[in-house]
Formats: C-alpha cells, structure tokens, sequence
C-alpha cells in the first residue's frame, strides 16, 4: 500500500479538512491505540499542541481515538515537539504525539509520532499506521471528543532537563527572542532567564491564529530591529512547535542552520568529540560550509531534505551532529530531534566559553550566493519528464563549471515545487533561479 496520509513530516493538512477532519484524526488515535494496547498493562500515549486554535480538539479527537482500546492520553498542552519527543524517551510513555504544523500558518496542522525511542515512526511503521486508519475509517466509525486535563508537570520536566545542560550563568547578558507566537512563547524566555540573561521577548502573545505570522524563524526582520536597538549580544527565532533556530548577531547579521553547523563542528572537533570528524546536512546546504569543514578536516555528509533523513544517516554513520540549513540541528548526545531550545543553549555556550561574538564564531565561513525560488502546483508531474526544465538545469550547472548547484524538488510538506540555485554569482543565480521557476510553471500549466 503507497503512504496517502503520512508526509515527510507526519500527516499534515488544513484543519478541519481530510486528512484532518475530526473522523480521520479520530482514526488516527484510534489506529495508534491499536498499535500501543499490547505494549504495557497500563498504556499511556502524551499528546502536546502548539498554539493553533485547533490543536485542542484534535487533541481531543487522538484522545477519543485511544481511549478505544484502553489507551490513556496524558496531556501536555502547549510544549514544543522536541519537548514531546524527550517526555516520550524518558517517561512511561508507550508513544508521542504531537499536534502541529511547524512553520506553516495557523489554518494548517498536523500530527507527528513518536515512539518510547523518542524518534519518529519509521516509513514502515508509518505505513502500518495507516492501513489501519484507512480500515476504521471505512467501518464508518463515529468520531468524539474526550476531554483533556493539562498535566503542569510535563513540560516543567522537558524544562528542567535544558536547564541541567548549561551549568554555568550568564548573568547580564542581553539576549532577544522571536517566539513565534508559538509553542516556545511560555518555555523559551522562562530557560534563559533561569540561567541569568537578560531576556527581551517578542512573539509571545499567541492568540490561536498568529503562530509564525510575520514572525519566528522564517520572518527574521523584527528579530534584527530588536537586536540591534537592544545592542543585544544574541538573537534568535523559533519557528512554531520550536524544533529549529535561526540566529541574529550584534551586527545584526542573520545566521543561518549552516553556520550553527559550522560553530557546533568546530567546536566539537577542538574538543575531540566530533565523532567520525563527520557532520551531516542536506542537499540544501551552502557549498560555502562544505568548503570551510574541508579545510578544518571535517567531512560533510549530504542527505535528502527532512531531518528525518538527516538523523538517519547520523545513526547510520554514528555521527553526534547533525542538520538542515532552515535551522533543524540534531545534537544527538542529547536529542533525538532537532530542538531549537537546545541549540540556542549551544549557541549560547560556544560564546560565552570562547568569549568571541556571533560575528566572530562565523567570520571563517564564506557563504555563496543562494536563491529560493517557490512554485506553487496543483498537481504533481515528474520532473524528469519536464524537458524544458532538466535543459535549463542543464545549462546552468554548465555555465557554473563545478562551483554552483541546482536543486529541483517538490516539497514534502507543502504544494510546491521549490528551486535552489547556489554560484558565485548573485546575478547568474538568480536569473537561472528565475527562469528554472518560470519553465515549471509553465509546464505544469500545460
């Protein structure tokens, strides 16, 4: 059976709309109580949210579903997904659930599984997972909704747990967040005022409908303003459910997933820790951090876009670091996920150890010119029966002669085909950037 529900990152949608309308998640809780009943006398199942207003009653809905087969939900409420993959490894939990949809807009949601490992269900699972959804929803089961208690003490555990990371204070130093009306809002400025900075916070007022609107990690410019009117030694920005991080420096320059790789693999191999002298990324990340590891007897390590992909060639290789140029890092001696808290903290560390800024940490690495481009689509065709775009692509990577990179590829988790160009030239790549998008539209139009 070929996977309908599960994408890349879960099964994702507009709320209220197939696959998540009340009856399929209602089958999704119902078909994962069916996988989780026989793995403990007393099974329980944790179910986190964001801040979407739909999170409650799809939290309901998994709810519902389980209880079919005995299986309780406990509640987290609003917590971050990593906060969701820690509890699950490190509690009772049989499973994880997390009612999200990361960096997409309110309207959009959501749901990601976890099981006692505290990593994602792999595709074979997943594909288990829904054959049995697919099989209740056609015995026309009724959907309804249980009502959920918010157990106070989960996320104050997955807190506790960063804070016994970072052992030193950094008391006075300024640091300004985005929190993206998020999942982090309540958890983020909390942590670092805890271990004595000084916290100005933004994106912290979510009202069910404003989660990653113009702010967090893919909206940086109010960040930058905060910075540098602040004169604040670090910034950084959250997307949704907090899973990635992206970072301003004093001068208000904005740092990027590859040059957190790039401080996190220098200073892991300085201290002897970077297992392998290996550091895996994707496709996606600038040739500039390939170059720039080379030189400091690094490997880097490329893999399809997903962070689930990323971690699984991390385990493959046995590497302890990890991530995607969008801000996803896996830091695998203390998570199983990228965890944009937890990155921070190493951000945070990496300055105040070495006591050199953020413009300092990445003044080694030279990054190329990089253009994204999105399509939007209604349907999906093959690019490699487009013509008139692998010609183009063609061309391009020809006049770049080996120092430039075109990406083409359908987005996992949105209707898109999105363009990567990345040369020497600002000029050249955007106008193949450009063209490349045109054609395909074009084609798709047909």
């Amino acid at each position: 059976m070929r996977k309908r529900l599960f994408g890349t990152d879960g099964i994702r949608g507009v709320a209220g709309q197939f696959p998540l309308d009340a009856r399929t998640v209602h089958a999704f809780g119902a078909a994962l109580g069916e996988w989780a009943a026989g793995s403990s006398p007393h099974p329980e199942v944790l179910v986190g949210t964001d801040t979407r207003e739909s999170g409650p009653w799809m939290a309901a809905q998994v709810a519902g579903g389980l209880s079919r087969s005995g299986v309780r939900a406990r509640y987290a409420g609003l917590i971050t997904t990593p906060g969701v993959a820690y509890l699950t490894r490190n509690d009772d939990f049989v499973a994880g659930v997390m009612i999200s949809a990361s960096h997409n807009p309110f309207y959009d949601n959501g749901l990601k599984v976890f099981d006692h490992s505290g990593f994602k269900l792999p595709d074979a699972e997943e594909l288990k997972l829904e054959s049995a959804i697919v099989r209740l929803l056609d015995t026309g089961l009724e959907p309804f909704e249980l009502p959920l208690q918010v157990d106070e003490g989960l996320d104050r555990q997955y807190l506790d747990y960063l804070v016994s990371l970072f052992r030193r204070r950094v008391t006075g130093m300024r640091v300004v967040m985005d929190c993206a009306n998020g999942a982090a809002s309540q958890l983020a400025p909390e942590l670092f005022r805890r271990l004595g900075a000084e916290v100005f916070a933004i994106g912290t007022e979510p009202d069910g409908r404003n989660i990653n609107l113009d702010c967090g990690a893919l909206h940086t410019a109010a960040l930058r303003a905060e910075v540098l009117q602040r004169r604040a030694q670090l910034g950084v920005a959250f997307d949704g459910d907090a899973d990635r991080a992206i970072f301003v420096a004093p001068s208000g320059k904005v740092v990027d997933g590859d040059g957190v790789l790039f401080i996190a693999g220098v200073a892991l191999k300085e201290e002897n820790r970077l297992a392998g002298d290996l550091v895996v990324a994707t496709v996606m990340s600038n040739i500039g951090l390939e170059l720039a590891f080379r030189e400091r007897g690094i490997r880097l390590l490329r893999t399809a876009v997903g962070d689930r992909y990323v971690l699984e060639e991390m385990l493959k290789h046995g590497a302890i670091l990890g991530g995607e140029q969008s801000g996803h890092i896996i830091f695998r001696d203390c998570s199983t996920t990228g965890d944009g808290l937890l990155t921070a903290l190493r951000i945070l560390d990496r300055v105040t150890r070495t006591g050199k800024t953020l413009d300092e940490l990445v003044a080694d690495l030279s990054v190329f010119p990089q253009t994204l481009a999105n399509v939007r689509v209604r349907s999906r065709r093959p690019l490699s029966e487009m013509a008139s775009v692998q010609g183009l692509v063609q061309a391009a990577e020809a006049e770049f002669r080996g120092v430039g990179r075109v990406l083409v590829r359908f987005s996992g988790t949105e209707p898109l085909v999105r363009v990567m160009v990345e040369g020497p030239d600002q000029e050249k790549v955007q106008f193949w950037a450009n063209k490349i998008a045109a054609a395909i539209a074009a084609e798709l139009d047909r």
